[in-house]
C-alpha cells in the first residue's frame, strides 16, 4: 500500500495506483497519519512524519518528500529502522524563483499599499504610491543558500533583469552569475535579501536584530525558505520601525500563521501560506519525480535521490534485493 499525507496533483494519484493501493490521509494531523498509515510499504510525505511510523511499520520500505524539504522526516530514526528517505530536488525551483521575483516586484512598487488604499481611502491615494515605486533591474540581488532554488532564481535574476547577484553559501563557490561573500557583506550589499537556505542548527535564528540591522535602509527581506531562519520579533521591529522597506514572508516559526499575529497588522508585507512552491506544474513534476522513486523502490531497487545511504544494509536485511 502507498500511503499519502495529502492529495496529489490528479495524474500522478493515477499513476500511483498503477503501482498498488494507493491511500490518502483524511488530514495531514499527527492522529491520522498514524493510524491510517498502518502497513503501507510507501509513504508521500507532504507533513510533517509523527515520530515512530518507520520503526513501528516492519513493510515500510521508503518515506518519499513530496518536495526537497527534509524538515518534515526524522532521517536519523529511519536510517536505525533500515527505512529508506529520498525527495525530489530541483523540481519546483523554478516555481519558488517566480515567487521571490513577483513579491519582489510588487514589495519595490508598494503594491500591498497600493491595494490597501485603492479598496478604502480611493483612486488619488493609491495612485500617489507610484512616486515611491522602484525598479528591480540593476538592484542587487542577494541569496543566502545556493541549492536549486538559489541557483535558479541567480540565473532569472542576472539574465532577466540584469541584477548583479550576491550569495553566501557553506562552500563558497561562485559562477557566471553570482558573486560569493561572506554573510557580513551579502546583508551590506543586498537590495533584495532572498533566504532559500535549508533549516540547520547553523541557519536557525541566523537573520536576527544584529543581521537586519546590518542591511540597508530601505531592503527588503523575502523568505521563502523555512521560518525560523529568522527572528520574528526582530522582523516585526525592523518593519514596524521603518529600517526595511517591506517584507513578502511564505513560512512562519508557526503554521498556519495565527490571525493575531504582528505581522497580519503590517502594511508593508506580503504573506503567503507556504504555497511558494506550489502551482499545477510543480505538482505535477514534483508527483512525477515521487512515483518514478516509487517504482524504483517498489521493483527492488534504491531511489536515485536516496538521501540515507547509511539505511540501505539494514534495509537489505528487511527487503533482500
Amino acid at each position: 500500500m502507498i500511503f499519502s499525507t495529502h492529495p496529489l496533483h490528479p495524474e500522478v494519484m493515477a499513476d500511483l495506483q498503477a503501482l498498488g493501493t494507493l491511500r490518502i490521509a483524511s488530514g495531514p494531523t499527527a492522529q491520522a497519519i498514524t493510524s491510517e498509515s498502518a502497513e503501507a510499504e510507501i509513504i508521500v510525505v507532504r507533513a510533517p512524519i509523527p515520530a515512530g511510523i518507520a520503526p513501528r511499520e516492519g513493510g515500510l520500505r521508503a518515506l518519499i518528500r513530496h518536495g526537497a524539504g527534509l524538515d518534515m522526516i526524522n532521517v536519523d530514526e529511519a536510517t536505525t529502522a533500515g527505512v529508506l528517505v529520498a525527495n525530489v530536488p530541483g523540481a519546483n525551483a523554478l516555481t519558488v524563483a517566480e515567487h521571490v521575483i513577483w513579491t519582489a516586484m510588487a514589495l519595490l512598487r508598494r503594491q500591498p499599499q497600493v491595494t490597501r488604499d485603492l479598496y478604502t481611502a480611493g483612486w488619488a491615494a493609491a495612485r500617489a504610491h507610484a512616486d515611491h515605486g522602484r525598479e528591480l533591474s540593476g538592484r542587487t540581488l542577494g541569496i543566502l543558500g545556493l541549492g536549486n532554488i538559489g541557483k535558479t532564481l541567480a540565473r532569472i535574476a542576472h539574465h532577466g533583469f540584469g541584477m548583479p547577484v550576491v550569495a553566501h553559501t557553506r562552500s563558497g563557490s561562485s559562477s557566471e552569475e553570482v558573486e560569493a561573500v561572506s554573510f557580513r557583506d551579502l546583508l551590506e550589499r543586498a537590495d533584495i535579501l532572498a533566504l532559500c537556505a535549508p533549516l540547520t542548527e547553523e541557519t536557525r535564528g541566523m537573520v536576527d536584530a544584529a543581521a537586519l540591522g546590518r542591511m540597508k535602509p530601505g531592503a527588503i527581506l523575502i523568505n521563502v525558505a523555512r521560518g525560523p531562519l529568522v527572528v520574528e520579533s526582530a522582523l516585526v521591529q525592523a518593519l514596524m520601525g521603518g529600517h526595511l522597506g517591506g517584507a513578502a514572508l511564505d513560512v512562519f516559526d508557526t503554521q498556519p500563521l495565527p490571525a493575531d499575529h504582528p505581522y497580519m497588522a503590517l502594511p508593508n508585507v506580503i504573506l503567503t501560506p507556504h504555497m511558494a512552491g506550489i502551482t499545477e506544474e510543480s505538482m505535477r513534476r514534483m508527483g512525477q519525480g515521487v512515483v518514478a522513486e516509487a517504482r524504483r523502490v517498489l521493483s527492488g531497487g534504491l531511489p536515485v535521490n536516496l538521501v540515507n545511504p547509511a539505511a540501505v544494509d539494514g534495509y537489505r536485511r528487511r527487503f533482500p534485493a
